[in-house]
């Protein structure tokens, strides 16, 4: 009840926030580990503005699964049905899978009980080989639920949604934010900005909040299914001016976050795993081992996770699961004390996170005003009761839904972004980047003894952000972009270099340019940009040739008359380095001086000839940039994107005719047994037909029914549709009759009313 309630005060707060001046959809993704929530935002007149979409099921989040199953794909709740009895085809925990080697993968793998088929691929990358022919990269898989949820958000609004914002956990690096960008590429999903857990959760606290009686840092803490994070956040208010006057705007900035990328629900379920494996094993005896049977660890998995909620409101629970394993039936029971007992190590292991954040910020605990819960596993009593000791509180803040929040604010943020919906109260947000960045230049003609590393990006960095560097140099060269903290690596990673890439030109430009008189060495401008969604990307790169030479222009003309003369603006480039954005391979200098234009009177001109002048030309050479990066990082090649695509719609298409195939089957058989209910319940039918005619119509009722039963169980579609229409053939003319029957009192009695009003 008090969830209800508090969902209605944030759909009813979330009335106000909107203007009302298109029907665009723009939709959200909370992607995590073991489950998906979507938002919509359709400003439809008399509806909420920002909802969650409802699945298939009436669930408020779906299970990020995606299964095949003797050739058929399954997403989300049909996945979820068939993990039991078929847990090596049902694939899931792809978000934390994505971007990342195979080798950790595997070992992801291993470590969760996932008895995936995991496989290498060109690029060191996983691959999950779903049959023996057929196998999907992770960005593929990922691809799949990222349409599910598309289409979700479109069949919630009724509308199609043009743009889509995903979250993404802090700790993401590059690897793994270009490989879901890749995912919703291959979904067709247009992807206008990734957005970080944390700042969809500080969006959804302070978009309905007044700061401009007092500032106040808070600290949003996450527990998810695999991860933990903290962050801190400042909100203020600033003075700003609308319509000519001045009024108060609130914002908000990410001052540090902190992460632990391995703890989180899944590893408190899994010490009861653990535990419950060795009782059963201890119960069968005779060396069995629980853990080498995929189905039996699926369903102890199952019924873990349930024991684990219900310890959350209880100080004990039961497990019970039937038949786990060689039809033996395993029960037991647990205490809230010995589970916390089991997950001893895991509790300060929690704190980290918060206590880092406070270390390098130079905060104390009482300079935070709020800690916000968010993430399912937050809800475990152990984990608040260390938050609440360690921040010296007697609360913890809850006011966001710690399933939603993050969600909803990652909607506020696509409809902030989007061109057709416009958010009446304005929340300013500015986030930064996880992690710092550099990059490091190879090439014969380096000083070895120089400075080739340079830093691009500082940790925290504005999103988004444009990088100018500019440097000496007169050969080509290679380029390394890595992360600058080696210690604070994305999960998964051995090495900190991210992407490499190739200038060429600059030596072929520099031996035009030599020859003439430079007047400064030869620069090297190259030009980055640090995403919206924290991908950073070289994207050009220019050489700048600065000559100094003597020109000859013609002198200035002498009038005899008075006159007015109106000469033409000169463009001068001089070179300098920070002052232009522009690329061009021509020549930038004086165009001459053009004859007077508006002159009182026709004057009478000297020609003095020609004179030498000193000029500054630069002339700036765009470089060309061939990305060499190798490694499961790299984007996948567009031919591959093209097969990957190709697939993909191979099977939406499968899908929908297998959709088509179980609605046709559905309505053949409704349309079988409504009809012979009616023959069988109402005496009409005896009144409009004869006997042979019905007994004729149920017969083929009767054959079609056993058909489908046997050898119509596998039927195409066609033949339902086919069969359906033979039926209707067969029945329409008795139901016209019946029809006429039960319409003719009502319209005597029309046509009698009629006459009367007509007489009168």
């Amino acid at each position: 009840m008090r969830n209800m309630l508090f969902r209605l005060g944030v759909s009813l707060s979330l009335l106000s926030l909107f203007l009302f001046k298109s029907e665009s959809a723009v939709s959200s993704i909370d992607l995590g580990s073991e489950w998906l929530k979507v938002a919509v935002v359709n400003l439809k007149p008399g509806q909420i503005p920002i909802t969650i979409a409802i699945n298939e099921m009436s669930k408020r989040k779906s299970p990020a699964l995606v299964a095949f199953q003797s050739e058929t794909r399954l997403l989300a709740e049909e996945a979820a049905g068939i993990v039991a009895r078929y847990p090596d085809k049902v694939f899931s925990n792809l978000r934390d899978m994505v971007g990342k080697p195979y080798r950790d993968v595997k070992r992801f793998a291993d470590a969760m009980y996932l008895p995936f088929d995991v496989v290498e691929d060109f690029r060191g990358a996983a691959m999950i080989r779903v049959s023996d022919d057929v196998s999907y990269s992770v960005e593929e898989l990922l691809g799949m639920i990222l349409k599910y949820a598309a289409n979700l958000a479109e069949f919630h609004s009724k509308a199609m949604v043009k743009d889509m914002v995903i979250s993404v956990p802090p700790y993401f690096g590059q690897a793994e934010r270009k490989g879901l960008m890749t995912a919703a590429e291959l979904a067709g999903i247009n992807v206008i900005s990734l957005i970080n857990e944390h700042s969809g959760a500080a969006l959804q606290y302070g978009i309905d909040k007044d700061f401009s009686n007092g500032s106040r840092h808070v600290i949003f803490y996450d527990m998810g299914s695999s991860s933990t994070y903290a962050a801190l956040v400042y909100f203020s208010a600033y003075n700003a001016k609308e319509f000519g006057k001045t009024v108060s705007a609130n914002q908000f900035q990410v001052k540090d976050v902190r992460w632990d990328s391995g703890l989180g629900g899944q590893n408190m379920e899994l010490r009861l795993v653990e535990y419950f494996a060795d009782e059963f094993n201890k119960q069968v005896g005779n060396g069995v081992d629980v853990r080498k049977y995929p189905k039996a660890m699926a369903k102890l998995k199952k019924q873990v996770k349930r024991t684990k909620e219900i310890l959350s409101a209880n100080t004990a629970a039961p497990i019970s699961v039937e038949s786990l394993h060689d039809d033996r039936d395993f029960r037991s029971t647990i205490t809230r004390e010995k589970f916390e007992e089991l997950c001893g190590d895991l509790w300060d292991k929690s704190l980290m996170p918060v206590k880092e954040l406070l270390k390098h910020s130079g905060l104390q605990a009482d300079d935070i005003y709020a800690v916000e819960l968010i993430g399912g596993a937050t809800r475990v009593p152990k984990l608040q009761v260390k938050l609440l000791e360690y921040f010296g509180r007697k609360d913890l803040d809850k006011h966001l839904d710690a399933d939603e929040a993050i969600v909803l604010g990652a909607a506020l943020h696509a409809a902030n972004l989007s061109d057709g919906i416009k958010l009446n109260r304005k929340l300013g947000m500015v986030d930064g980047s996880s992690y710092s960045f550099f990059m490091e230049l190879d090439g014969p003609d380096l000083s070895k003894d120089g400075d080739t590393r340079l830093l691009l990006v500082p940790r925290m960095k504005k999103l988004p952000s444009k990088i100018f560097k500019s440097f000496n140099r007169s050969k080509d060269f290679e380029l390394l972009l890595a992360y600058d903290n080696e210690g604070l690596l994305p999960p998964g990673l051995s090495s900190p270099v991210f992407a490499q890439y190739a200038v060429s030109g600059l030596t072929d430009a520099a031996n035009k340019y030599s020859s003439r008189n430079l007047s400064s060495p030869i620069k090297t401008n190259l030009h980055f940009s640090l995403s919206r969604s924290g991908i950073l990307s070289l994207d050009q790169a220019e050489a700048a040739f600065q000559v100094t030479e003597w020109i000859e222009v013609r002198k200035r003309n002498l009038t005899v008359e008075n006159s007015t003369i109106a000469s033409s603006n000169v463009s001068v480039d001089l070179g300098a380095e920070n002052t232009s954005e522009q690329n061009s391979n021509s020549l930038e200098s004086d165009g001459g001086i053009s004859n007077a234009s508006n002159s009182t009177t026709e004057p009478n001109t000297v020609d003095l000839g020609t004179e030498k002048k000193l000029k500054k030309m630069t002339f700036r050479i765009p470089l060309k940039i061939v990305e060499k990066t190798m490694g499961p990082g790299i984007s996948l090649s567009k031919e591959s994107l093209l097969n990957a695509k190709s697939k993909l719609e191979g099977l939406d298409k499968k899908d929908a005719e297998r959709r088509r195939t179980a609605e046709l089957k559905n309505n053949l058989e409704e349309y079988i047994y409504a009809t012979k209910e009616k023959f069988e319940t109402s005496e009409d039918f005896e009144r409009i037909s004869s006997n042979d005619e019905r007994q004729s119509v149920i017969k083929k009722l009767d054959e079609v029914q056993e058909w489908l039963y046997t050898d119509g169980e596998d039927a195409a579609a066609t033949e339902f549709q086919e069969r359906l229409n033979l039926l209707k053939a067969a029945t329409d003319p008795i139901f016209f009759r019946f029809n006429e029957l039960t319409a003719r009192p009502e319209a005597v009695k029309f046509a009698r009313r009629y006459l009367t009003e007509l007489q009168q």
